[in-house]
C-alpha cells in the first residue's frame, strides 16, 4: 500500500469556486465517541505548505495572534466550536486577540492529522486552557476541521473558508438558543477591541455571507454522517 501523499488526496468535498462564501465550506460528521485523543505517532504527513497552515492554527490556539496568522482567513471565514460561531475575518480577529483577555496560557499538548485531502485538513487536537480568574486548567479533546480556500490550495500560503471545532460526538445543529449565543457573542466582543491588530481587518465586515444553514440536530439525521475520524 503507498504512503498517503503530503500534498493531500485527490478526495474533495467543495465546490471549487473561491467566490463562494465560507459557510458553503462547512464540512459535518458525528463520531461513534467523542473521543478525540489524539496520537501523534499515527498522524499524517503533510507538505511543507500545508504543515505551516497547521502551524499557524496551532499558535493561534497557544494565544500567539499576528495580522500574518489571522491572514490565513479569507475575508468571508466562518469559525465555528462549542462557544462561538464568527461569520468573518474580523469578527474571527475579534476572537483570536481576545483570548489573553480570558484565559492566562493556552497549550497544545498534541495533534493527530487524520484527514488530508485536496480542500480539507481535520486534525484531533489536545488544547489545556489556563483561566486567569479562577486557577483551572481544562483540557479539551476536539476534531478540528479546516475547509480549504480553493483559490489558494496550490500556493504557499494556504487559506481556510470554514473553521469547525467539535469536542463532542455530535456536530452543531446551528439552530437554538445556544446558537443564538454563539452568534451574538462574536458580534458582540469584537465591538469591544480597540487593537489596531484587529482593526486591520474592519473592511472584512462586509465580506459575501449567507445565512447560518440549520439542520434540526447534530446527529446523523442532522446532515452529519458518523466518521471515525
Amino acid at each position: 500500500m503507498s504512503s498517503p501523499s503530503p500534498t493531500g488526496s485527490d478526495k474533495t468535498h467543495f465546490p471549487n469556486d473561491a467566490s463562494l462564501p465560507g459557510e458553503r465550506f462547512e464540512v459535518r460528521q458525528t463520531h461513534p465517541t467523542g473521543d478525540y485523543t489524539p496520537d501523534q505517532s499515527k498522524s499524517l504527513p503533510l507538505s511543507p505548505a500545508r504543515q505551516a497552515l497547521l502551524e499557524d492554527i496551532i499558535a493561534l490556539y497557544e494565544m500567539k495572534p499576528t495580522v500574518e496568522r489571522v491572514k490565513r482567513y479569507t475575508p468571508d471565514c466562518v469559525y465555528n466550536d462549542q462557544f462561538v460561531y464568527a461569520d468573518d475575518r474580523y469578527k474571527m480577529a475579534g476572537q483570536w486577540f481576545a483570548l489573553p483577555k480570558l484565559f492566562k496560557s493556552a497549550e497544545s499538548r498534541g495533534y493527530q492529522v487524520v484527514t488530508n485531502d485536496r480542500d480539507l485538513i481535520q486534525f484531533r487536537h489536545e488544547e489545556a486552557w489556563t483561566f486567569k480568574i479562577i486557577p483551572k486548567t481544562a483540557v479539551i479533546n476536539a476534531l478540528v476541521s479546516l475547509s480549504l480556500d480553493p483559490g489558494s490550495i496550490d500556493s504557499n500560503f494556504i487559506r481556510v473558508k470554514y473553521h469547525k471545532d467539535q469536542a463532542n460526538d455530535k456536530d452543531y445543529s446551528n439552530e437554538g438558543l445556544g446558537a443564538t449565543f454563539k452568534k451574538w457573542q462574536a458580534d458582540n466582543v469584537v465591538k469591544y477591541m480597540d487593537s489596531p491588530e484587529v482593526k486591520a481587518f474592519e473592511a472584512d465586515r462586509d465580506a459575501g455571507k449567507e445565512a447560518r444553514r440549520t439542520y434540526g440536530s447534530g446527529g446523523k439525521e442532522g446532515n452529519a454522517p458518523v466518521k471515525n475520524l
